[in-house]
């Protein structure tokens, strides 16, 4: 920030989370800036709006993805340039102006700036949105954090207090943010583009090493399944039931204790090839041994997730007890060093091609035991495995350090967006002189002051 100029005189602003604002700034109620909207559709055939944190989107109708099936003529009507903010979720929801004529939730707050001539409408979208990611709304919030349905209740958004620029200052604010913010928003783009490429080039690398193997003059031979085509002559076509004992789950969900002991591993604590904690819920002694009469899973074995998602695998790791709660599956191979190859193979896209191949190209969304169990697998020699094994690692350690870099990068820039939005809606940098620049080297600024 260090090249943008303060204002010359800042006074008190009675504000909880901003000390001072410029002197000729005022402060007002957004019962005063904003009308709140009651319109009911009254008609079908209209899009269906939903608030996101990427903003306002029209509902899927073709796919049905997000669609409500609910009659939605009761629904409230919005207009172009209308503001729609889910105020019912100050945790995950969000606020935007909305680009498009439809419907949306009677649960979302519909309004629309009073007065053009004193109010930027996208002046104050910044502030209600920093409102959002800065959690500024959540000690105002009533309801269940815990559920997820902390919520804005009309009267306490209407004597939120912000501050008031001249008309003229709040469209330039606006202006500059729109720009600056763009910047920032095509150099995260990038580094996410290349994570996504790093994601697909890693994944083709394992795939190829685990169905190829390391040697490019090695015989080949037919593997007999058409997705994994030809393979190393030497090595084995087989199973996956002929070289793991595969422990399928108890078909409905143990009790939950808010004080029990033994954690129970559900589909959503397997993400990104690790087991996390996020949402952990646990059970007690008598759950937990009735859930674990198939065994408890072994140090080193693979979790596998058969629905909800399909095909998520991790290794169980030392010193957790634990059972598995609906839709989880425990692979343990019949030799050790055979499970790095075996989990080497299921991170590929040869899970992939199988459940495709078994869905007939329709969307799956779970396995069923019995196709588990003949999910085509390779055997490579022990030398192999532990050479392919070994490749893999590397490649992986290469590739995640390009990854974390990239993260990093995002990270940065993200905290510089915050603060920049933070600093020009509240008066802590002057814009008023800012022009845009009419050539998009400025991009390369925006790097360069990421990385210092």
């Amino acid at each position: 920030m260090s090249k943008y100029q303060n204002y010359p005189d800042y006074k008190k602003s009675d504000i909880e989370w901003m000390e001072s604002i410029p002197t000729h700034w005022k402060i007002v109620r957004l019962n005063y800036i904003f009308e709140i909207k009651k319109r009911i559709a009254n008609t079908l055939g209209l899009d269906v709006l939903s608030v996101t944190q990427r903003g306002i989107k029209v509902k899927d109708i073709e796919s049905g993805d997000g669609q409500l099936s609910m009659d939605y003529s009761k629904y409230q009507r919005v207009y172009v340039g209308d503001f729609a903010m889910n105020h019912m979720d100050l945790l995950t929801g969000y606020i935007d102006i909305s680009k498009f004529n439809g419907v949306t939730s009677p649960d979302y707050r519909v309004f629309s700036v009073r007065d053009t001539e004193q109010y930027d409408a996208r002046y104050y979208l910044y502030l209600l949105q920093m409102g959002y990611k800065q959690k500024l709304f959540f000690h105002l919030g009533q309801g269940s954090a815990h559920l997820g349905r902390w919520r804005l209740p009309t009267e306490a958004f209407n004597n939120i207090e912000y501050p008031q620029p001249s008309k003229l200052e709040q469209t330039q604010i606006a202006a500059f943010l729109d720009h600056e913010t763009a910047k920032i928003d095509t150099l995260i783009e990038k580094q996410q583009k290349l994570i996504e490429l790093l994601k697909e080039k890693r994944q083709a690398v394992i795939s190829h090493a685990v169905t190829k193997g390391l040697n490019p003059d090695a015989p080949m031979k037919d593997s007999g399944v058409e997705w994994l085509g030809e393979v190393p002559a030497h090595w084995n076509v087989s199973k996956l039931k002929f070289e793991c004992e595969i422990v399928d789950c108890r078909n409905k969900t143990p009790e939950y204790f808010d004080n029990g002991d033994y954690f129970v591993v559900r589909t959503t604590n397997v993400k990104n090839q690790k087991l996390n904690f996020n949402g952990a819920l646990y059970t007690d002694k008598k759950n937990f041994d009735i859930w674990t009469q198939r065994g408890i899973p072994p140090e080193g074995s693979i979790l596998f997730t058969r629905e909800a998602p399909t095909g998520e695998v991790c290794l169980v790791p030392k010193d957790l007890t634990f059972c598995m709660g609906q839709r989880m599956m425990n692979f343990i191979a019949n030799d050790n060093s055979y499970t790095d190859y075996l989990f080497d193979y299921l991170i590929s896209d040869c899970l992939d091609r199988y459940i495709n191949s078994v869905s007939h190209g329709s969307t799956v969304s779970h396995l069923r035991v019995e196709q588990v169990e003949n999910i085509p697998v390779l055997v490579p020699s022990l030398d192999e495995i532990k050479q392919i094994h070994l490749k893999i690692n590397l490649l992986k350690s290469k590739f995640d350090a390009i990854e974390k870099e990239a993260i990093q990068a995002i990270a940065l820039m993200q905290e510089r967006r915050t603060a920049l939005i933070s600093a020009a809606v509240t008066g802590k940098i002057d814009v008023r002189n800012w022009v845009a620049p009419t050539t998009s080297s400025d991009t390369t600024e925006v790097q360069q002051e990421v990385s210092v």
